[in-house]
C-alpha cells in the first residue's frame, strides 16, 4: 500500500516515523514551518512538498506519484478536491473530537474550556469541507478535571498511530464502512491565537479554572494584566477565602506563599503558577484587570 503523509507538528512528525517503519511511505506534506518533518523526510529520501498546497500550487508535485492512500494528520491546511481524489482508494484525516462535535482547530482545547467530560478522536474521509467527510472510525476517553491541553495531546500520541494503523489495516481488508456525520448536531470552533487567552475576571471561577488548564504548556498560556504588565497564568487552584461580593472581581484577597488569591464572583482562585518577564511583589487589593 502505498501511502502520501499530510502532517505538521510534533503530533504528526510522531505519527510519520511510527507509519514509516510499518508502511510505504511515497511522499510527505507539510507547512514551511514543521522542521522536524521537512528534516526527517530529507534524511530519509522521501520527497516533500513543503507549505501551502491550496490554488493548484501542489499539482505538479503530486502528480508524480501513484498513490493508494492520504492520510492528513494534525496537517495545517484544508485540502482541494483534485488532491482529495488523487489516491486510488482513500483519503483520511484524523481529527481530535468525536465528530461531529468541535470540528475546525484544536478541539481538544476548546472541549476543556467548555466544560466537556468526554472528548476522542475521529478517522474520516476527506472532503471539501471542514471535518465534514464521512467518519470511518472513532475512539473516546474522559477529560478529568484536572486534565490539560497537553494531557490530552499526550493521549492522542498514543492514540493516533494506533487508530491510523487500525484504518490501514481495514483498507487492506476491505472493510472500511463509512457513517455520515450528523449536520443537525455539528459544532464548529475557530482557530486560536495567542492574543485569544486574556481572563475575564468577571467569568464564574469553573470558566477560568478550564481557561487557564486548556491554555496552559505547550500553549502559550491564559493572561491577564497587573500593575501595567501582562502576566501569563499556567494554573490556578480553588481557594477557600472569604471575600465581600460588593469587591471587584479580579481583586488580590490574599497572600499565600507568594502567590496572589484572586476573587470571582462566586469564589476565589490562588494563582499557583505565574510566568512573567520580571518578578513582581503582589500587594492585597490590587486589582487583576
Amino acid at each position: 500500500m502505498k501511502i502520501a503523509i499530510l502532517a505538521s507538528g510534533g503530533l504528526g512528525f510522531k505519527c510519520l516515523q511510527f507509519l514509516n517503519e510499518r508502511y510505504d511511505i511515497v511522499c510527505v506534506f507539510t507547512d514551511s514551518a514543521s522542521n522536524s518533518i521537512i528534516n526527517w523526510a530529507q534524511e530519509n529520501d522521501k520527497p516533500v512538498f513543503k507549505g501551502n498546497p491550496r490554488n493548484g500550487r501542489c499539482r505538479d508535485f503530486f502528480i508524480k506519484y501513484d498513490i493508494d492512500v492520504v492520510f492528513s494528520i494534525n496537517y495545517l491546511f484544508i485540502i482541494e478536491k483534485e488532491m482529495i481524489s488523487w489516491p486510488k482508494r482513500y483519503a483520511f484525516n484524523i481529527h481530535g473530537s468525536l465528530l461531529p462535535k468541535y470540528r475546525g482547530r484544536t478541539p481538544h482545547v476548546w472541549a476543556i474550556i467548555n466544560n466537556e467530560k468526554q472528548t476522542g478522536v475521529t478517522v474520516h474521509f476527506i472532503n471539501e469541507g471542514c471535518d465534514t467527510g464521512d467518519i470511518v472510525f472513532q475512539r473516546s476517553f474522559e477529560i478529568n478535571t484536572d486534565m490539560t491541553g497537553a494531557d490530552i495531546l499526550k493521549r492522542f500520541e498514543i492514540l493516533y498511530p494506533d487508530m491510523i494503523s487500525t484504518v490501514l489495516e481495514k483498507v487492506s481488508r476491505n472493510s472500511i464502512v463509512p457513517i455520515k456525520q450528523d449536520e443537525i448536531k455539528a459544532t464548529y470552533f475557530g482557530k486560536r491565537t495567542p492574543g485569544d487567552g486574556a481572563i475575564d475576571w468577571n467569568w464564574q471561577k469553573e470558566r477560568i479554572q478550564n481557561w487557564v488548564r486548556a491554555q496552559t504548556f505547550p500553549y502559550p498560556g491564559a493572561f491577564s494584566s497587573y500593575d501595567g504588565m501582562k502576566i501569563t497564568i499556567m494554573s490556578v487552584l480553588p481557594d477557600d477565602t472569604g471575600f465581600d461580593w460588593n469587591d471587584p472581581n479580579g481583586k488580590i484577597i490574599a497572600i499565600k506563599n507568594s502567590s496572589p488569591v484572586v476573587k470571582t464572583p462566586n469564589g476565589a482562585l490562588c494563582l499557583n503558577n505565574i510566568v512573567n518577564e520580571n518578578p513582581l511583589e503582589y500587594k492585597i487589593g490590587n486589582l487583576f484587570i
